[in-house]
Protein backbone atom coordinates (compact mmCIF):
# COMPACT_ATOMS: atom_id res chain seq x y z
CA UNK A 1 0.00 0.00 0.00
CA UNK A 2 1.30 3.43 -0.58
CA UNK A 3 0.30 6.78 -1.29
CA UNK A 4 -1.89 7.82 -4.07
CA UNK A 5 -2.82 3.87 -4.48
CA UNK A 6 -6.41 5.19 -6.19
CA UNK A 7 -4.13 5.69 -9.19
CA UNK A 8 -3.19 1.79 -9.44
CA UNK A 9 -5.98 0.42 -10.71
CA UNK A 10 -4.86 -2.80 -11.31
CA UNK A 11 -3.92 -3.30 -7.81
CA UNK A 12 -7.58 -1.53 -6.75
CA UNK A 13 -9.35 -3.80 -8.93
CA UNK A 14 -7.88 -7.15 -7.09
CA UNK A 15 -8.50 -5.64 -3.74
CA UNK A 16 -11.98 -4.95 -4.77
CA UNK A 17 -12.37 -8.60 -6.87
CA UNK A 18 -10.50 -10.14 -3.32
CA UNK A 19 -13.01 -8.11 -1.06
CA UNK A 20 -10.01 -7.28 0.71
CA UNK A 21 -10.89 -5.11 4.35
CA UNK A 22 -7.02 -4.13 4.63
CA UNK A 23 -7.61 -1.73 1.58
CA UNK A 24 -10.89 -0.10 3.29
CA UNK A 25 -9.98 3.83 3.91
CA UNK A 26 -7.24 3.59 1.51
CA UNK A 27 -9.04 4.19 -1.74
CA UNK A 28 -12.67 4.29 -2.41
CA UNK A 29 -14.70 2.42 -5.80
CA UNK A 30 -17.12 4.43 -7.65
CA UNK A 31 -19.62 1.76 -10.11
CA UNK A 32 -19.98 4.37 -13.19
CA UNK A 33 -23.53 2.22 -13.89
CA UNK A 34 -24.94 2.13 -10.48
CA UNK A 35 -23.58 5.88 -9.23
CA UNK A 36 -22.71 4.65 -5.91
CA UNK A 37 -19.41 4.28 -4.29
CA UNK A 38 -18.20 1.46 -1.59
CA UNK A 39 -15.36 0.58 0.71
CA UNK A 40 -12.81 -2.51 -1.07
CA UNK A 41 -14.82 -4.86 1.17
CA UNK A 42 -18.08 -4.04 0.26
CA UNK A 43 -19.99 -7.24 0.39
CA UNK A 44 -22.36 -7.16 -3.18
CA UNK A 45 -21.08 -8.77 -5.89
CA UNK A 46 -18.22 -6.94 -7.37
CA UNK A 47 -18.68 -4.85 -10.42
CA UNK A 48 -17.05 -5.38 -13.99
CA UNK A 49 -13.63 -3.77 -13.95
CA UNK A 50 -14.71 -1.24 -16.44
CA UNK A 51 -17.58 -0.08 -14.70
CA UNK A 52 -14.90 0.63 -11.75
CA UNK A 53 -13.22 3.92 -11.55
CA UNK A 54 -11.06 5.14 -7.84
CA UNK A 55 -10.84 7.85 -6.01
CA UNK A 56 -8.67 8.73 -2.94
CA UNK A 57 -11.41 9.93 -0.82
CA UNK A 58 -15.23 10.20 0.11
CA UNK A 59 -15.40 13.23 -0.60
CA UNK A 60 -13.85 12.96 -4.17
CA UNK A 61 -16.40 10.48 -5.04
CA UNK A 62 -19.08 12.58 -3.81
CA UNK A 63 -17.98 15.63 -5.64
CA UNK A 64 -18.49 13.27 -8.42
CA UNK A 65 -21.92 12.73 -8.36
CA UNK A 66 -21.35 9.16 -6.50
CA UNK A 67 -23.61 8.30 -3.39
CA UNK A 68 -22.92 6.49 -0.55
CA UNK A 69 -23.46 2.31 -0.65
CA UNK A 70 -25.81 1.44 1.88
CA UNK A 71 -24.59 -1.88 2.40
CA UNK A 72 -20.72 -1.80 3.08
CA UNK A 73 -21.39 2.04 4.36
CA UNK A 74 -18.09 3.50 2.81
CA UNK A 75 -18.26 6.80 5.49
CA UNK A 76 -17.63 4.58 8.65
CA UNK A 77 -14.50 2.66 7.36
CA UNK A 78 -11.60 3.07 9.00
CA UNK A 79 -9.25 6.24 7.80
CA UNK A 80 -6.65 6.32 5.55
CA UNK A 81 -3.12 5.33 7.37
CA UNK A 82 -1.37 7.80 5.25
CA UNK A 83 -2.38 11.03 7.73
CA UNK A 84 -0.77 9.30 10.79
CA UNK A 85 2.54 8.40 8.92
CA UNK A 86 3.55 11.40 6.65
CA UNK A 87 4.11 14.63 8.29
CA UNK A 88 3.60 16.93 4.82
CA UNK A 89 1.39 19.60 4.53
CA UNK A 90 -1.89 17.28 3.32
CA UNK A 91 -1.51 14.66 5.89
CA UNK A 92 -1.15 17.63 8.89
CA UNK A 93 -4.45 18.82 6.88
CA UNK A 94 -6.10 16.00 7.23
CA UNK A 95 -5.41 15.87 10.54
CA UNK A 96 -6.84 18.96 11.21
CA UNK A 97 -9.85 18.30 9.64
CA UNK A 98 -10.57 15.34 11.72
CA UNK A 99 -9.94 17.23 14.40
CA UNK A 100 -12.94 19.78 13.57
CA UNK A 101 -10.54 23.13 12.33
CA UNK A 102 -12.62 23.75 9.61
CA UNK A 103 -15.88 23.91 11.08
CA UNK A 104 -14.87 25.57 13.73
CA UNK A 105 -12.27 28.43 12.30
CA UNK A 106 -12.80 27.95 8.78
CA UNK A 107 -10.23 26.84 5.49
CA UNK A 108 -7.97 30.31 6.23
CA UNK A 109 -8.53 28.80 10.07
CA UNK A 110 -7.06 25.53 8.69
CA UNK A 111 -4.30 27.81 6.76
CA UNK A 112 -2.71 29.47 9.48
CA UNK A 113 -2.30 26.69 11.22
CA UNK A 114 -0.11 24.97 8.84
CA UNK A 115 1.46 27.88 7.79
CA UNK A 116 0.12 28.53 4.18
CA UNK A 117 -1.95 30.51 2.34
CA UNK A 118 -5.57 29.20 1.20
CA UNK A 119 -5.15 28.71 -1.77
CA UNK A 120 -1.59 26.60 -1.43
CA UNK A 121 -4.17 24.43 1.12
CA UNK A 122 -6.78 24.01 -1.58
CA UNK A 123 -4.33 23.12 -4.42
CA UNK A 124 -2.23 20.60 -2.31
CA UNK A 125 -5.78 18.91 -0.69
CA UNK A 126 -7.45 18.93 -4.74
CA UNK A 127 -4.24 17.71 -6.24
CA UNK A 128 -4.12 14.56 -4.07
CA UNK A 129 -7.70 13.93 -2.86
CA UNK A 130 -9.81 15.38 -5.10
CA UNK A 131 -11.29 17.47 -2.99
CA UNK A 132 -10.90 21.03 -1.40
CA UNK A 133 -11.10 21.17 2.85
CA UNK A 134 -14.76 22.52 2.60
CA UNK A 135 -15.68 19.37 0.69
CA UNK A 136 -13.42 17.19 3.11
CA UNK A 137 -15.23 18.93 6.14
CA UNK A 138 -18.73 18.18 4.69
CA UNK A 139 -18.11 14.55 4.35
CA UNK A 140 -17.12 14.37 7.75
CA UNK A 141 -20.44 16.12 8.51
CA UNK A 142 -22.13 14.02 6.92
CA UNK A 143 -20.61 11.22 8.53
CA UNK A 144 -21.60 12.48 12.20
CA UNK A 145 -24.98 13.19 10.98
CA UNK A 146 -25.46 9.81 9.52
CA UNK A 147 -24.54 8.48 13.41
CA UNK A 148 -26.60 10.64 15.01
CA UNK A 149 -29.47 9.69 13.17
CA UNK A 150 -29.16 6.40 13.27
CA UNK A 151 -28.28 5.89 17.29
CA UNK A 152 -30.48 9.11 18.95
CA UNK A 153 -33.88 9.81 18.99
CA UNK A 154 -32.31 13.51 18.96
CA UNK A 155 -34.77 16.09 16.21
CA UNK A 156 -33.38 16.66 13.04
CA UNK A 157 -33.09 20.39 13.86
CA UNK A 158 -30.65 19.04 16.82
CA UNK A 159 -28.69 16.51 14.71
CA UNK A 160 -28.37 19.38 11.92
CA UNK A 161 -26.70 21.95 14.19
CA UNK A 162 -24.79 19.06 16.59
CA UNK A 163 -22.86 17.58 13.13
CA UNK A 164 -21.89 21.05 12.23
CA UNK A 165 -24.17 22.27 9.31
CA UNK A 166 -24.92 25.65 9.69
CA UNK A 167 -28.59 25.34 8.30
CA UNK A 168 -31.26 22.72 8.30
CA UNK A 169 -31.89 23.16 4.64
CA UNK A 170 -28.17 22.39 4.17
CA UNK A 171 -28.04 19.29 6.49
CA UNK A 172 -31.29 17.58 4.72
CA UNK A 173 -29.77 18.36 0.96
CA UNK A 174 -26.42 16.94 2.07
CA UNK A 175 -27.82 14.04 3.63
CA UNK A 176 -30.34 13.58 0.35
CA UNK A 177 -27.10 13.94 -1.89
CA UNK A 178 -24.52 11.78 0.05
CA UNK A 179 -26.98 9.00 1.12
CA UNK A 180 -29.94 8.97 -1.25
CA UNK A 181 -32.68 9.13 1.27
CA UNK A 182 -33.74 12.06 3.57
CA UNK A 183 -32.71 12.33 7.00
CA UNK A 184 -36.01 10.62 7.92
CA UNK A 185 -35.43 7.92 5.73
CA UNK A 186 -31.69 7.34 7.00
CA UNK A 187 -33.55 6.74 10.46
CA UNK A 188 -36.38 4.67 9.53
CA UNK A 189 -34.28 2.11 8.37
CA UNK A 190 -32.94 1.43 11.25
CA UNK A 191 -35.12 -0.19 14.41
CA UNK A 192 -36.66 2.08 17.21
CA UNK A 193 -34.82 -0.74 19.75
CA UNK A 194 -31.85 -0.55 17.57
CA UNK A 195 -31.01 3.21 18.27
CA UNK A 196 -31.83 2.96 21.58
CA UNK A 197 -29.66 -0.17 23.07
CA UNK A 198 -27.23 1.93 20.51
CA UNK A 199 -27.08 5.39 21.04
CA UNK A 200 -29.31 5.98 24.32
CA UNK A 201 -31.92 8.40 24.27
CA UNK A 202 -30.48 11.89 24.46
CA UNK A 203 -32.10 15.05 25.29
CA UNK A 204 -31.64 18.94 25.33
CA UNK A 205 -29.91 21.23 22.60
CA UNK A 206 -26.57 21.31 22.11
CA UNK A 207 -24.82 24.24 22.75
CA UNK A 208 -27.55 25.92 25.07
CA UNK A 209 -27.47 26.62 28.82
CA UNK A 210 -28.69 23.61 31.24
CA UNK A 211 -28.64 21.20 28.07
CA UNK A 212 -28.61 17.78 29.20
CA UNK A 213 -25.44 15.83 28.42
CA UNK A 214 -25.31 13.91 25.78
CA UNK A 215 -24.47 9.77 25.41
CA UNK A 216 -23.78 7.63 22.98
CA UNK A 217 -22.58 3.83 22.23
CA UNK A 218 -20.35 3.54 18.92
CA UNK A 219 -18.30 0.95 17.05
CA UNK A 220 -15.07 2.09 16.01
CA UNK A 221 -13.76 0.04 13.20
CA UNK A 222 -9.92 -0.85 12.79
CA UNK A 223 -7.88 -2.85 10.15
CA UNK A 224 -7.07 -5.99 11.74
CA UNK A 225 -4.80 -7.53 13.49
CA UNK A 226 -5.10 -5.26 16.57
CA UNK A 227 -3.41 -6.57 20.05
CA UNK A 228 -5.27 -4.83 22.51
CA UNK A 229 -2.51 -6.09 25.52
CA UNK A 230 0.17 -3.47 25.33
CA UNK A 231 -2.57 -0.44 23.88
CA UNK A 232 -4.47 -0.87 26.53
CA UNK A 233 -2.49 -2.65 29.34
CA UNK A 234 -0.23 1.16 28.91
CA UNK A 235 -3.08 3.67 29.40
CA UNK A 236 -4.40 1.44 32.57
CA UNK A 237 -1.05 1.44 34.34
CA UNK A 238 0.05 4.79 33.53
CA UNK A 239 -3.69 6.42 34.63
CA UNK A 240 -3.70 9.48 36.43
CA UNK A 241 -6.45 9.08 39.16
CA UNK A 242 -9.21 11.48 38.48
CA UNK A 243 -8.85 11.67 35.16
CA UNK A 244 -8.53 8.04 33.57
CA UNK A 245 -9.35 4.79 35.41
CA UNK A 246 -9.50 0.99 34.28
CA UNK A 247 -13.19 0.01 35.14
CA UNK A 248 -15.29 -2.88 34.21
CA UNK A 249 -13.02 -3.52 31.17
CA UNK A 250 -12.98 -0.56 29.95
CA UNK A 251 -10.49 2.17 30.06
CA UNK A 252 -12.28 5.84 31.22
CA UNK A 253 -10.97 8.95 30.62
CA UNK A 254 -11.95 12.78 30.98
CA UNK A 255 -12.13 14.73 27.25
CA UNK A 256 -10.90 18.47 27.12
CA UNK A 257 -12.89 19.67 24.03
CA UNK A 258 -13.63 22.96 21.95
CA UNK A 259 -17.12 23.07 23.48
CA UNK A 260 -16.98 21.47 26.68
CA UNK A 261 -15.67 18.08 28.39
CA UNK A 262 -16.50 15.03 28.22
CA UNK A 263 -15.96 11.31 29.11
CA UNK A 264 -14.85 8.61 27.03
CA UNK A 265 -15.06 4.72 27.92
CA UNK A 266 -13.00 2.79 25.49
CA UNK A 267 -13.78 -1.49 25.51
CA UNK A 268 -11.69 -3.65 22.91
CA UNK A 269 -14.09 -6.48 20.77
CA UNK A 270 -12.59 -8.64 18.64
CA UNK A 271 -13.31 -6.75 15.77
CA UNK A 272 -14.32 -3.48 16.98
CA UNK A 273 -13.55 -0.75 19.94
CA UNK A 274 -16.32 -0.11 21.68
CA UNK A 275 -17.09 3.63 22.55
CA UNK A 276 -19.09 4.87 25.23
CA UNK A 277 -19.25 8.67 24.76
CA UNK A 278 -20.80 10.83 27.39
CA UNK A 279 -20.65 15.03 25.95
CA UNK A 280 -21.47 17.88 27.39
CA UNK A 281 -22.18 19.42 24.14
CA UNK A 282 -22.74 17.18 20.52
CA UNK A 283 -21.25 19.66 18.67
CA UNK A 284 -18.10 18.05 20.38
CA UNK A 285 -18.59 14.30 18.37
CA UNK A 286 -16.93 14.46 15.81
CA UNK A 287 -14.26 15.79 17.64
CA UNK A 288 -14.18 13.20 20.80
CA UNK A 289 -14.56 10.32 18.13
CA UNK A 290 -11.33 11.81 16.16
CA UNK A 291 -9.09 11.80 19.10
CA UNK A 292 -10.27 8.13 20.61
CA UNK A 293 -9.24 7.03 17.48
CA UNK A 294 -6.11 8.77 17.45
CA UNK A 295 -5.51 7.80 20.93
CA UNK A 296 -5.92 4.06 19.93
CA UNK A 297 -3.94 4.16 16.75
CA UNK A 298 -6.76 2.86 15.44
CA UNK A 299 -6.11 3.68 11.88
CA UNK A 300 -2.77 1.88 11.74
CA UNK A 301 -1.98 -0.07 8.95
CA UNK A 302 -0.72 -3.13 10.94
CA UNK A 303 -0.22 -5.87 7.66
CA UNK A 304 2.29 -3.13 6.29
CA UNK A 305 3.82 -2.19 9.52
CA UNK A 306 4.59 -6.11 10.63
CA UNK A 307 5.29 -7.09 7.50
CA UNK A 308 8.55 -4.47 7.38
CA UNK A 309 9.62 -5.31 11.14
CA UNK A 310 9.63 -9.32 10.47
CA UNK A 311 12.57 -8.75 7.89
CA UNK A 312 14.51 -8.30 10.97
CA UNK A 313 15.05 -11.90 12.38
CA UNK A 314 15.65 -10.65 15.59
CA UNK A 315 11.65 -9.10 15.48
CA UNK A 316 10.35 -11.38 13.42
CA UNK A 317 9.44 -13.53 16.41
CA UNK A 318 8.11 -11.06 18.38
CA UNK A 319 5.66 -9.82 16.11
CA UNK A 320 4.57 -13.65 15.05
CA UNK A 321 4.09 -14.20 18.69
CA UNK A 322 1.59 -11.12 19.42
CA UNK A 323 0.97 -9.03 15.79
CA UNK A 324 -1.14 -6.05 15.36
CA UNK A 325 0.34 -3.78 18.13
CA UNK A 326 -0.34 -0.02 18.19
CA UNK A 327 1.30 2.71 19.71
CA UNK A 328 -0.42 4.38 22.76
CA UNK A 329 -1.04 7.87 21.93
CA UNK A 330 -2.67 10.66 23.90
CA UNK A 331 -5.97 12.80 23.06
CA UNK A 332 -4.25 15.98 24.13
CA UNK A 333 -0.41 16.84 23.29
CA UNK A 334 0.06 19.90 25.70
CA UNK A 335 -1.07 17.26 28.57
CA UNK A 336 0.92 14.06 27.50
CA UNK A 337 4.01 16.37 27.40
CA UNK A 338 3.17 17.58 30.86
CA UNK A 339 2.91 14.55 32.02
CA UNK A 340 6.18 13.41 30.33
CA UNK A 341 8.14 15.23 32.30
CA UNK A 342 6.65 14.65 35.17
CA UNK A 343 7.81 10.78 34.85
CA UNK A 344 11.31 11.71 34.10
CA UNK A 345 13.53 9.58 36.18
CA UNK A 346 10.76 8.45 38.29
CA UNK A 347 9.00 4.76 38.16
CA UNK A 348 5.21 4.60 36.64
CA UNK A 349 3.52 4.83 40.39
CA UNK A 350 5.44 7.89 41.44
CA UNK A 351 4.42 9.64 38.00
CA UNK A 352 0.66 8.54 38.34
CA UNK A 353 0.71 9.65 41.90
CA UNK A 354 2.48 13.45 40.63
CA UNK A 355 0.06 14.00 38.32
CA UNK A 356 -3.09 12.59 40.15
CA UNK A 357 -2.28 15.20 43.09
CA UNK A 358 -2.16 17.97 40.11
CA UNK A 359 -5.11 16.84 38.79
CA UNK A 360 -7.21 17.10 41.90
CA UNK A 361 -5.44 20.59 42.81
CA UNK A 362 -5.94 22.62 39.58
CA UNK A 363 -7.79 20.43 37.31
CA UNK A 364 -10.97 21.39 36.44
CA UNK A 365 -13.66 19.14 38.14
CA UNK A 366 -15.98 17.03 36.28
CA UNK A 367 -19.11 14.60 37.53
CA UNK A 368 -19.12 11.19 36.52
CA UNK A 369 -22.14 9.14 38.23
CA UNK A 370 -20.60 5.80 36.66
CA UNK A 371 -17.33 6.14 37.80
CA UNK A 372 -14.04 7.55 39.56
CA UNK A 373 -13.46 10.21 37.23
CA UNK A 374 -13.44 13.64 38.79
CA UNK A 375 -10.95 16.32 37.16
CA UNK A 376 -9.84 17.15 33.77
CA UNK A 377 -6.15 17.31 33.69
CA UNK A 378 -4.85 20.85 34.63
CA UNK A 379 -4.61 23.26 31.63
CA UNK A 380 -1.23 24.73 31.04
CA UNK A 381 -2.08 27.94 31.89
CA UNK A 382 -3.07 27.20 35.63
CA UNK A 383 -0.03 25.08 35.53
CA UNK A 384 2.04 28.08 34.76
CA UNK A 385 0.38 30.20 36.99
CA UNK A 386 1.39 27.79 40.19
CA UNK A 387 4.20 28.78 43.37
CA UNK A 388 7.35 26.79 42.40
CA UNK A 389 7.41 25.75 45.93
CA UNK A 390 3.95 24.31 45.96
CA UNK A 391 5.17 21.66 43.45
CA UNK A 392 7.04 18.04 45.66
CA UNK A 393 9.41 17.78 42.96
CA UNK A 394 13.26 18.51 42.53
CA UNK A 395 13.73 22.09 41.92
CA UNK A 396 15.36 20.95 38.01
CA UNK A 397 12.28 19.27 37.00
CA UNK A 398 10.07 21.70 38.82
CA UNK A 399 11.90 24.05 36.15
CA UNK A 400 11.53 22.22 33.29
CA UNK A 401 7.77 21.24 34.02
CA UNK A 402 6.85 25.24 34.48
CA UNK A 403 8.56 26.40 31.66
CA UNK A 404 6.68 23.59 29.49
CA UNK A 405 3.62 24.79 31.19
CA UNK A 406 4.28 28.45 30.38
CA UNK A 407 5.43 27.95 26.50
CA UNK A 408 1.89 26.21 26.00
CA UNK A 409 -0.02 28.59 27.76
CA UNK A 410 0.97 31.33 26.15
CA UNK A 411 1.29 29.55 22.44
CA UNK A 412 5.22 30.04 22.22
CA UNK A 413 5.14 26.43 21.97
CA UNK A 414 2.52 24.49 20.36
CA UNK A 415 1.93 20.69 20.11
CA UNK A 416 -1.24 19.33 18.00
CA UNK A 417 -2.01 17.37 15.03
CA UNK A 418 -0.58 20.24 12.69
CA UNK A 419 2.74 19.90 14.60
CA UNK A 420 5.65 19.66 11.88
CA UNK A 421 7.85 16.66 14.14
CA UNK A 422 11.32 17.30 13.68
CA UNK A 423 10.82 21.18 14.27
CA UNK A 424 8.83 20.09 17.49
CA UNK A 425 11.26 17.88 18.58
CA UNK A 426 14.40 20.62 18.37
CA UNK A 427 11.72 22.78 19.92
CA UNK A 428 11.29 20.69 22.89
CA UNK A 429 14.86 19.83 22.88
CA UNK A 430 16.05 23.38 23.38
CA UNK A 431 13.68 23.98 26.97
CA UNK A 432 15.66 23.19 30.28
CA UNK A 433 15.93 19.89 31.39
CA UNK A 434 14.56 18.27 27.81
CA UNK A 435 17.00 15.42 26.55
CA UNK A 436 16.39 13.09 23.89
CA UNK A 437 14.17 10.67 25.79
CA UNK A 438 11.65 13.12 26.84
CA UNK A 439 11.45 14.50 23.11
CA UNK A 440 11.20 10.99 21.47
CA UNK A 441 8.29 9.99 23.78
CA UNK A 442 6.39 13.25 23.03
CA UNK A 443 7.10 12.88 19.69
CA UNK A 444 6.25 9.21 19.32
CA UNK A 445 2.38 9.40 21.66
CA UNK A 446 1.82 12.91 21.64
CA UNK A 447 2.73 14.12 18.07
CA UNK A 448 2.09 10.96 16.51
CA UNK A 449 5.63 10.11 14.79
CA UNK A 450 6.09 6.37 13.71
CA UNK A 451 9.64 6.32 13.56
CA UNK A 452 10.03 8.01 16.91
CA UNK A 453 12.46 6.22 18.62
CA UNK A 454 13.69 5.46 22.23
CA UNK A 455 17.16 3.76 21.93
CA UNK A 456 18.54 5.60 25.72
CA UNK A 457 15.53 4.13 27.00
CA UNK A 458 16.04 1.70 29.76
CA UNK A 459 13.85 -1.03 28.91
CA UNK A 460 14.39 -0.68 25.28
CA UNK A 461 18.04 -1.02 26.24
CA UNK A 462 17.71 -4.17 28.40
CA UNK A 463 15.39 -6.18 25.42
CA UNK A 464 17.61 -5.34 23.06
CA UNK A 465 20.54 -7.10 25.22
CA UNK A 466 18.13 -10.38 25.93
CA UNK A 467 17.26 -10.54 22.31
CA UNK A 468 21.24 -9.91 20.87
CA UNK A 469 20.88 -6.97 19.56
CA UNK A 470 23.01 -3.79 20.32
CA UNK A 471 22.70 -2.37 23.94
CA UNK A 472 24.40 1.19 23.23
CA UNK A 473 22.17 3.98 21.92
CA UNK A 474 24.34 4.88 18.88
CA UNK A 475 24.79 1.06 18.15
CA UNK A 476 21.34 0.42 18.80
CA UNK A 477 20.30 3.47 16.63
CA UNK A 478 22.49 2.65 13.19
CA UNK A 479 20.51 -1.44 13.56
CA UNK A 480 17.16 0.03 13.85
CA UNK A 481 17.70 1.83 10.42
CA UNK A 482 16.24 -1.48 8.67
CA UNK A 483 12.81 -0.85 10.74
CA UNK A 484 12.30 2.24 9.54
CA UNK A 485 9.43 4.54 9.20
CA UNK A 486 8.09 2.10 11.82
CA UNK A 487 10.33 1.93 14.70
CA UNK A 488 7.88 3.44 17.07
CA UNK A 489 6.18 0.11 16.28
CA UNK A 490 9.41 -1.94 17.14
CA UNK A 491 9.72 0.09 20.42
CA UNK A 492 5.93 -1.64 21.27
CA UNK A 493 7.33 -4.89 20.55
CA UNK A 494 10.78 -4.51 22.24
CA UNK A 495 8.72 -3.07 25.51
CA UNK A 496 6.63 -6.05 25.28
CA UNK A 497 9.47 -8.61 26.12
CA UNK A 498 9.08 -7.26 30.12
CA UNK A 499 6.88 -8.25 32.67
CA UNK A 500 5.77 -5.02 33.45
CA UNK A 501 1.81 -4.05 33.78
CA UNK A 502 1.85 -1.67 30.55
CA UNK A 503 2.37 -4.81 28.67
CA UNK A 504 -0.48 -6.74 30.01
CA UNK A 505 -4.67 -5.72 29.56
CA UNK A 506 -5.84 -5.40 33.04
CA UNK A 507 -8.19 -7.66 34.59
Amino acid sequence: MQKGMHTHRERCVRAVQSKDARFDGWFFTAVLTTGIYCRPSCPVVPPKPENMTFYPSAAACQQAGFRACKRCRPDTSPGSPEWNQRADAVARAMRLIADGVVDREGVPGLAARLGYSTRQIERQLRAELGAGPLALARAQRAQTARLLIETTDLPMAEIAFAAGFSSIRTFNDTVREVFALSPSGLRTRVPVRARTTAGGTLTGTPGTPGASPGTLCLRLPFRAPLNPDNLFGHLAATAVPGVEEWRDGAYRRTLRLPYGHGIAALTPKPDHIACRLTLGDLRDLPVAISRCRRMLDLDADPVAIDDQLCTDPFLAPLVDKAPGRRVPRTVDEGEFALRAVLGQQVSTAAARTHAGRLAAAHGEPVDDPEGGLSHLFPAPEALAALDPESLAMPRTRRTTLLTLARQLGDGTLHLGVESDWEETRARLLALPGFGPWTADVIAMRALGDPDAFLPTDLGIRRAAQELGLPSTPAALTARAAAWRPWRAYAVQYLWATDSHPINFLPV
